[in-house]
């Protein structure tokens, strides 16, 4: 039968009316740039992130390079993140003219290990950019000590943990700034690109703006030099209506993943690990083998997608060699980065297809165990 990976077309269908109604009021007001709807998420979204201001921006990188432009991040600073993610995190912050510093994650969430953060903070360190990788939050209790400690800047990359929580607080409550992405595949997904910057302090707020719309509150009285970052008309429109479901889809995900957690029980199949203390929303449902590319390789020949998330540590990638880091460095992250394996992972995703998947995961696994 096949398995997709993502399945954006079921989740459209399912709520057809209501996103055409939306892109058809979007084109009769020709409100393309921000406007009224952008307006109307950015309130609505706020208080869904658990804080207080949010700002529509072009994408999810720049919902994280905006908020460290906006705290005055720039060429000398160096700002501590980790190497097992997606490029924009790093690469936000070395937009800004910073340094990325790496340290290593927990192996068990794949998230910012707190142990390791003291020892990269140097004077130069200006702020954390923690990852809530996969829907499941970095460990913010002693991150956020860390940082109140060295009077550290806080960016949540939020962009895969819309509606995770720790300690029943919200992605996007804890640090001083949050981005998150709209990319059509997240939990919240945009007809297209998209990002929004949340944040507790109006003044971040009223900077990130400014830097979105070409670096005025006012038409033509431009302040500092800004950008053309501003989210489309269209994006807030479809993002509102989703927004109303997101509760909806986010327990379908949790009860899918719920469902391969018992399907899985007994085959030696290495799943995600969900803390007690943690919401884990499941953008991604990754489990781990030692022997990947054939895995994929056998799965695909079922019809059945699968992805990697992601293969390159960021420390180990060109783009980065000016850091000096090298490999052997962050084992946790060259670990995963090696063994990690996408299951698919979508609200609509049905049992029987689950069953399909299970039973080829199972079977190489299985394979694998007797030829060790």
């Amino acid at each position: 039968m096949g398995v997709p990976f993502v399945d954006l077309k079921a989740q459209y269908h399912s709520i057809k009316a209501e996103v055409d109604a939306a892109l058809i009021a979007t084109m009769e007001s020709c409100a393309f740039t921000l406007g009224p709807e952008v307006a109307a998420l950015e309130k609505e979204f706020a208080p869904y992130a658990g804080t207080t201001f949010a700002a529509g921006v072009n994408n999810g990188t720049n919902a994280l390079y905006l908020p460290l432009l906006a705290a005055g991040i720039g060429p000398g600073d160096e700002v501590i993140t980790v190497p097992f993610t997606f490029i924009a995190s790093a690469s936000a912050i070395a937009y800004t003219g910073a340094t990325p510093v790496f340290v290593d994650i927990d192996p068990v969430t794949f998230t910012m290990d707190p142990a390791a953060i003291e020892a990269a903070i140097t004077p130069r360190t200006k702020a954390i950019v923690p990852v809530h990788l996969f829907g499941q939050m970095a460990d913010m209790a002693p991150i956020m000590a860390i940082a109140k400690k060295h009077n550290l800047f806080v960016l949540e990359d939020a962009a895969q943990a819309h509606g995770a929580e720790y300690n029943g607080k919200r992605a996007g409550a804890f640090g001083d700034a949050t981005g998150f992405s709209f990319y059509p595949g997240k939990n919240l997904g945009a007809a297209g690109e998209g990002g929004m910057t949340v944040t507790p302090h109006a003044e971040i707020n009223r900077k990130v703006r400014m830097l979105r719309d070409w670096g005025a509150e006012k038409k033509y009285h431009h302040e500092i030099i800004g950008y053309n970052m501003r989210l489309e008309g269209i994006q807030g429109a479809v993002l509102r209506v989703k927004l109303k479901y997101i509760e909806k889809w986010t327990e379908m995900r949790r009860e899918a993943a719920a469902r391969y957690k018992s399907m899985f029980e007994g085959t030696g199949v290495v799943t995600p690990v969900a803390l007690d203390n943690r919401r884990h929303v499941y953008h991604i449902y990754a489990i781990r083998t030692n022997d990947r590319a054939r895995w994929i390789d056998e799965l695909n020949k079922k019809g059945i997608q699968t992805g990697i998330h992601y293969p390159f540590p960021l420390h180990t990638l060109k783009a980065f060699d000016f850091l000096g880091y090298k490999q052997g460095q962050f084992p946790h992250s060259e670990k995963a980065a090696a063994e990690v394996l996408s299951l698919p992972m979508f609200p609509e995703l049905t049992s029987v297809q689950q069953e399909e998947v299970v039973a080829a995961v199972a079977a190489l696994q299985k394979d694998a165990l007797q030829t060790a």
